[in-house]
């Protein structure tokens, strides 16, 4: 894939997967992200013993793979002077300063927008946060579990009141989300800078992200409260039998989205060997079709659960209406559909074999992205230093010290 962020640098203080995240993505896209981590603990996600009920102890820190792909890391102790020092001797040849560190920590760290554009007016200052910038609870610190999904309303959606909330589908999935828009959000800072030579400060935060995710849903919701009526429930009766969710033989689900429902009518029946239907009297017309659609649901569910949900795929695969089979995580990477767009890669360990990590879902010129494995914990420091023209005598000086390892 062109690399389209070739030559801008990233200067990372972060820490965890929802920042990062933007990181990983923009390294994807070839820019050079140095990744600042503390000289001895790293960053604290590599202490992470289980993420999402998995074991994170083996070879391969999945969770760090994930967010932190293609990255070189420093390990500097930015609380000390000399190593701030260091920080700003950085900060001068890069393009963006990216953080999630709360603002308190910030001052303390003398890393506020103030003391970064001081040492480069140009920087481009890029700040990932839980509630956002402003509000009694900037001060505080959040996780996609509690910002992108709980308080946003994506983990309650639109059930009704009494209905429990679900957990999320898995970890770092708001983060995930979320590091794909503070990436798009630098995109447009550096488009911006380079139009009008002025820098951007870019505040990105999980509750708006996640409330982004649900804007549609939450636009009906205000509008409904503001003309007296209700917003729509999940699990209340669809006029269109042709969506909604259908229990396939031994478990398997199928999730049928064909808006145009009975447009979609007769060429989804005769693929499921039921032509017969679509001639039917109470669904041979739009109207009937529509006083009829609990009658057509149930005819429709009583033949999804005669086959298995492999067998369905071949059977209705060329059918015209929109489908999609409920996949686990196991079944995602043979997907046909996967393997074709290149959406997982492989990722070289270094000592001959691979592991496979998720694309970032941007592609140029129809092209995946190359991947190439996080970095160990301050696996880059002398190399960094060493472009910054320190001498070896003064990194060693620096490491017996601590202020970098």
């Amino acid at each position: 894939m062109r690399e389209v962020m070739k030559g801008v640098r990233i200067l990372e203080v972060a820490q965890y997967t929802f920042v990062p995240s933007a990181g990983a993505v923009l390294a994807d896209w070839g820019a050079d992200v140095i990744k600042i981590e503390h000289p001895t603990r790293g960053d604290g996600q590599r202490g992470l013993i289980r993420v999402g009920g998995q074991d994170n102890t083996a070879n391969i820190n999945f969770l760090m793979e994930h967010a932190n792909r293609g990255k070189r890391s420093l390990g500097l102790d930015i609380a000390s002077d000399e190593g701030r020092e260091i920080l700003y001797e950085i900060a001068k040849q890069c393009d963006v300063f990216l953080t999630n560190f709360l603002p308190g920590a910030l001052e303390r760290l003398k890393c506020s927008v103030e003391d970064l554009r001081e040492v480069n007016p140009q920087i481009i200052y890029a700040r990932g946060t839980a509630h956002g910038v402003r509000g009694p609870e900037k001060h505080k610190g959040g996780y996609d579990s509690t910002d992108y999904w709980a308080r946003s309303g994506s983990g309650m959606g639109q059930r009704g009141p009494s209905e429990a909330p679900s957990i999320q589908p898995g970890p770092g999935y708001g983060d995930s989300i979320g590091g794909m828009t503070i990436a798009g959000g630098i995109a447009a800072a550096l488009f911006s800078r380079e139009r009008t030579g002025e820098p951007s400060v870019v505040d990105i935060s999980l509750l708006s992200t996640g409330m982004w995710a649900m804007g549609a849903g939450l636009a009906g919701s205000m509008l409904a409260e503001q003309s007296g009526g209700a917003p729509p429930m999940a699990g209340a009766a669809f006029i269109n039998p042709l969506v909604g969710i259908y229990r396939a033989k031994g478990g398997g689900s199928l999730m049928f989205t064909m808006l145009q429902g009975h447009h979609y009518w007769a060429d989804t029946v005769e693929h499921m060997g039921r032509a017969e239907l679509a001639s039917d009297p109470r669904f041979a017309t739009p109207e009937a079709f529509a006083e009829n659609a609990d009658a057509a649901r149930a005819e429709i569910q009583s033949i999804i659960e005669t086959r298995t949900l492999e067998e369905w795929r071949d059977t209705i695969g060329p059918m015209k209406g929109q489908w999609a089979p409920f996949q686990t995580l196991q079944q995602i990477p043979s997907d046909p559909q996967v393997l074709a767009n290149e959406l997982i890669r492989d990722v070289e360990i270094g000592d001959g074999d691979t592991f496979r990590l998720v694309a970032s879902p941007v592609q140029f010129d129809e092209e995946p992205p190359e991947l190439s494995k996080g970095p160990e914990h301050a696996q880059h420091t002398e190399e960094i230093l060493l472009e910054m023209g320190i001498a070896w005598e003064r990194i060693e000086e620096l490491k017996q010290q601590g202020t970098v390892n």
